[in-house]
């Protein structure tokens, strides 16, 4: 993979994650001690990311 697209896909997954979070009602989720929250809060950011992702990839495989 090209090193010159690695920040903008990090932007990309950082960008979801907030957006992720907020959906959940975690707003200001970039501010926030992650240190703080349970681990279930967090792994419902996380869950929801992989589960879009995986979404977003089928609908990427069916176009072809």
């Amino acid at each position: 993979m090209n090193n010159n697209k690695m920040p903008e896909a990090k932007k990309a997954l950082n960008q979801m994650k907030l957006e992720i979070a907020n959906e959940l009602g975690m707003s200001n989720y970039d501010a926030v001690d992650k240190g703080n929250l349970t681990a279930r809060q967090n792994g419902y950011v996380g869950g929801n990311m992989t589960k879009k992702l995986v979404e977003m990839a089928q609908n990427q495989m069916s176009n072809k």
